[in-house]
């Protein structure tokens, strides 16, 4: 009994010492609403975009919205969980290059600008999505 209760008061001490999460960026970005505006607005915006449209065309755009909404969230600190494909896996056999990627940036940049989306935190969801670069192009 005792050594039962020494690991419940050890595990309750453990997490009472983890750090805080930093949803900062979540909530910066509208949380869950405003990160489904931004991404939306990513979406009708490469829909407009004749340099990368090609690559959404045979694409389920819904789940597309979906995933990149729980992509983002947990990217930001948000309460989410990512369930779609690892982005080796979804952007296989794309080819995709520098400057589609780049494109696609342009896209989510206007997004959230157009969401009232304050420039550092769009330079901080940035950062976070960058390392995904090396993911994504040639695949």
């Amino acid at each position: 009994m005792r050594a039962l209760l020494l690991t419940v008061v050890l595990s309750l001490a453990a997490c009472a010492q983890q750090p805080p999460k930093d949803d900062s960026l979540y909530r910066a970005l509208g949380e869950q609403i405003g990160i489904t505006r931004i991404v939306e607005g990513m979406l009708l915006n490469i829909a407009a975009d004749t340099r990368i449209v090609r690559h959404f065309e045979k694409i389920d755009i819904v789940r597309l919205r979906d995933k990149l909404v729980e992509q983002f969230c947990v990217e930001t600190g948000g309460p989410c969980v990512y369930t779609g494909d690892s982005m080796e896996e979804s952007h296989k056999g794309q080819n995709l290059t520098p400057s589609d990627f780049n494109a696609l940036v342009e896209n989510l940049q206007a997004a959230m600008t157009a969401q009232g989306v304050a420039i550092p935190a769009q330079n901080r969801l940035l950062a976070r999505l960058a390392p995904m670069r090396a993911q994504v192009i040639d695949r």
